[in-house]
């Protein structure tokens, strides 16, 4: 069993005294337990000792619960904890209006220590969760960032086409979360070039046949480091990898692949890495104005482009401005920037 300070932290909050000894037997042994008999009291512990699951009466003398969720939901620093409502009050208007204001989920009195338990365990679960899907996105954001810096770029750069891919991307009939995903996903298409030499990434002059076939070679490498997977965020980085340099009318690689065989998330990457490319400063070439970078996106419209990904990016360009000038490459790189 871990030790006292090891074990996840419930805050308990009610002015009835009965009733915090009743939720200190369900869950003393298999928790820290703070408590708290009124709102303000609540508040002050939860900026002294950040606990990691809020038991929040509702029915309480000068601060509701209600009031003392809302001040929570307010402040970034705990927006993150997960409050679980514990009243009398069994109206549906009542539940509602917990659930509008944040609460993850309403437990009624008197209290069943089974259903308590439970309630508990599947809420600190659900952080659990999304605490390691967090860090997995961080990771994944950060392989992606070594590859740009690998070839001179910044890595500003797989954010700024990341956020452009999500945007064609629901403008083109995706969903809010196969959006997100991505998002997510498309900065690691060029995550191949970690097996490229320097000297060819590097090199300012012109490439020859054999140095160009093997720049070529890192969308396969980038394919293999992510690997085969039959769904979910690195099936789909994956094909990126794989697909972001082929083009519309069969002229791209690695596989010549033309229209429709293309996977959509590939035709879309290839518009959005693209234009920030061509609009980005690199040691080895000055930003193009956006005018003529869009001047040659719809000119490759249904030649090294999807006709309906133009159609789609260009119908988009304010939001597009917007996010080049939220991720401009003098910003300093700070960690979450996908949020």
């Amino acid at each position: 069993m871990p030790s006292l300070k090891d074990r996840p932290t419930l805050l308990l909050v009610d002015d009835e005294p009965i009733n915090l000894q009743v939720l200190r037997h369900t869950l003393q042994a298999d928790y820290r337990l703070l408590f708290a008999k009124d709102g303000q009291a609540a508040l002050r512990l939860v900026k002294e000792d950040r606990p990691d699951l809020i038991l929040l009466d509702v029915m309480m003398p000068a601060i509701s619960g209600y009031e003392v969720c809302k001040a929570l939901k307010q402040d970034p620093a705990t927006v993150g904890i997960p409050v679980i409502f514990v009243t009398a009050l069994a109206d549906t208007a009542n539940e509602h209006t917990g659930l509008e204001l944040g609460a993850v989920d309403y437990i009624s009195k008197p209290f069943n220590p089974h259903i308590v338990r439970a309630r508990v365990r599947t809420h600190l679960s659900l952080v659990r969760a999304e605490e390691v899907l967090e860090t997995r996105l961080q990771i994944v954001h950060s392989l992606g960032r070594a590859a740009e810096y690998k070839d001179n770029e910044t890595g500003m750069h797989v954010i700024r086409m990341s956020h452009f891919s999500r945007v064609v991307a629901l403008a083109m009939g995706y969903s809010e979360a196969q959006a997100d995903e991505l998002l997510h996903a498309a900065p690691m298409h060029d995550i191949g070039k970690i097996g490229i030499p320097d000297a060819i990434l590097r090199k300012p002059g012109k490439l020859t046949a054999d140095e160009w076939l093997m720049m070529r070679e890192h969308t396969t490498i980038g394919a293999r480091i992510l690997g085969e997977h039959h769904s979910g965020l690195l099936r789909l980085a994956a094909s990126i990898a794989l697909t972001h340099h082929e083009k519309w009318d069969g002229s791209g690689y690695p596989n010549g692949l033309a229209g429709e065989d293309i996977p959509l998330e590939g035709r879309i990457a290839a518009v959005a890495d693209v234009f920030d490319a061509l609009t980005s400063e690199r040691p080895y070439k000055h930003a193009w104005p956006v005018e003529e970078a869009v001047a040659l996106i719809r000119s490759e419209s249904g030649k090294h482009f999807d006709p309906q990904v133009v159609a789609a990016f260009l119908d988009n360009m304010p939001e597009v401005l917007k996010i080049r000038e939220r991720w401009a490459d003098s910003l300093q790189e700070t960690e979450g920037q996908f949020v």
